[in-house]
């Protein structure tokens, strides 16, 4: 029987296994008894129109098979069917070697890259002379500025708009203690500086938009994409691409990562890998499904690498490749990935000639709910005022065992969304129930499973234990 790989994302879907032996001569077929076996993975996996979803990809074994006739691909019993959602040969160098003279102090900082016949002189020379515009200066930004300062690229942009948060501190080595509520622009520029007086800082304190993402864009060699949603992430690739500028991705989730460079010359896209984004709400964030502090600085360096190869014309850079990081069981896979021939953005016969409005085109910001727009919802002020009048209502923490323990609310019951399916016998449809998770994306998930099962009664709490902390009870530990 074949294997299929379940990526760490979709494994609560699966009780947790990376790994399944299924029936099936095909690739359809083996999909099919996958998702026979965990129901809860159809919804990832299917549209309604049962059609494979455009956002997840499916490869057996290196091979990316989605522009053939994949249901009916043949897969033989010993094969490994990988299941790859979204969560990103050689090529000349992008930079000439200009007659640029280095002080004495500079040779001795760069003098084990100059003794490279890789590199030598004159391609610390090209590092010096290029530019590279970082957008965001957070878990992949911070490893990423700090490599290639270090590594004397001689011109650096960093586009953010945040402000350090204790939060922060567990993976973004760029900034530290002392810089808590601090703009993130400041403490990196220092960092950085510090790292490396020799290059240059530069500074776009403002949010990545359709109406500035061009402009901010045009003055670099290179774009190095260290974001953490959807929306931005279709907007540096369409951007990247109408400018012609290489794109290094990365992303990062739990315990997995990916990398590629999308836009290079004859290679493939972001968007030739996931032509759609997910519906809100049904990929989490890592603010909301977490992430190893590492993984950030594993993807961040590859991403400062593949920058750096670019920039200097060696190597084979992740152009037509994908790959793939799992750290739980540090194992790596490089995954082919083709050029879309009818993408809308890089394709033979492209339609996107402009920036769009992004927010729409990922759903963010519609009428529609973040699973479905049936869904009625509760502040945790009136919550709070429901509880204090001891009004007949449930409280359902749908959240994990281990986030529980951090903290909850007072009276609360524990019924985790990765047990609702099997446990949902215990709930009563008589009683009404106020349903909530962290920030109301797991929580508006599991309204939508019971409402489906004939519940009616149903409140999910807006902002989750977030809000409550927030605007409730400001003792409340956060995470």
């Amino acid at each position: 029987m074949p294997e299929v790989l379940v990526p760490t994302p979709l494994r609560p879907y699966t009780g947790n296994q990376a790994r399944l032996r299924v029936e099936g001569e095909t690739v359809g077929q083996a999909l099919d008894a996958l998702v026979r076996r965990h129901p809860d993975l159809r919804l990832h996996l299917y549209g309604e129109d049962g059609a494979l979803r455009n956002f997840v990809n499916v490869y057996v074994g290196e091979e990316d098979i989605r522009y053939r006739e994949h249901e009916d691909t043949a897969v033989g019993p010993d094969e490994e069917i990988s299941i790859v959602p979204s969560v990103a040969g050689g090529i000349d160098g992008l930079v000439e070697a200009p007659p640029i003279q280095f002080s004495n102090q500079e040779i001795r900082r760069y003098s084990r890259h100059l003794i490279m016949p890789e590199v030598t002189l004159d391609g610390q020379r090209r590092l010096k002379a290029a530019s590279v515009l970082m957008v965001g200066a957070g878990g992949l930004g911070s490893p990423l500025a700090l490599y290639l300062a270090a590594a004397g690229v001689g011109r650096l942009g960093i586009v953010d708009f945040d402000v350090v948060d204790e939060s922060n501190l567990q993976r973004q080595v760029l900034h530290g203690t002392r810089d808590v509520g601090r703009p993130k622009l400041e403490s990196a520029r220092d960092r950085l500086r510090d790292v490396n007086p020799h290059i240059v800082i530069e500074t776009h304190e403002t949010r990545l938009m359709s109406v500035n993402a061009l402009e901010l864009l045009l003055d670099y060699d290179i774009v190095a994409d260290g974001t953490d949603n959807f929306p931005t992430r279709y907007l540096v690739n369409d951007a990247c691409v109408l400018l012609g500028k290489p794109n290094v991705y990365a992303s990062i989730f739990r315990f997995d990562g990916q990398a590629s460079v999308f836009g290079a010359p004859g290679g493939p896209c972001y968007r030739c890998l996931y032509p759609e984004p997910p519906p809100p709400g049904l990929v989490p964030s890592c603010a909301e499904g977490g992430v190893l502090g590492v993984l950030p600085g594993l993807l961040g360096t590859i991403q400062a690498t593949e920058t750096i190869k670019l920039v200097l014309g060696i190597g084979e850079p992740l152009v037509g490749r994908l790959l793939l990081i799992d750290a739980l069981n540090m194992s790596m896979r490089t995954l082919r990935l083709e050029k879309d021939p009818e993408c809308p953005v890089c394709g033979e016969n492209a339609t996107v000639r402009e920036l769009i409005d992004y927010e729409e085109f990922c759903g963010i910001g519609t009428d529609a709910g973040p699973i479905s727009a049936n869904i009625e919802e509760i502040t945790v002020r009136e919550l709070s005022a429901a509880l204090s009048r001891g009004d007949d209502v449930t409280l359902l923490d749908v959240r994990e065992p281990h986030e529980w323990q951090i903290c909850h609310i007072d009276g609360g019951r524990l019924l985790p969304l990765s047990e609702l399916d099997a446990r949902m016998h215990e709930l009563d449809t008589s009683r009404t129930y106020y349903i909530h998770c962290k920030s109301g994306v797991r929580s508006a998930e599991a309204i939508e499973r019971l409402q489906k099962a004939g519940f009616t009664r149903l409140r999910n709490v807006t902002g989750g234990i977030s809000a409550w902390a927030e605007q409730i009870d400001p003792t409340m530990p956060t995470y």
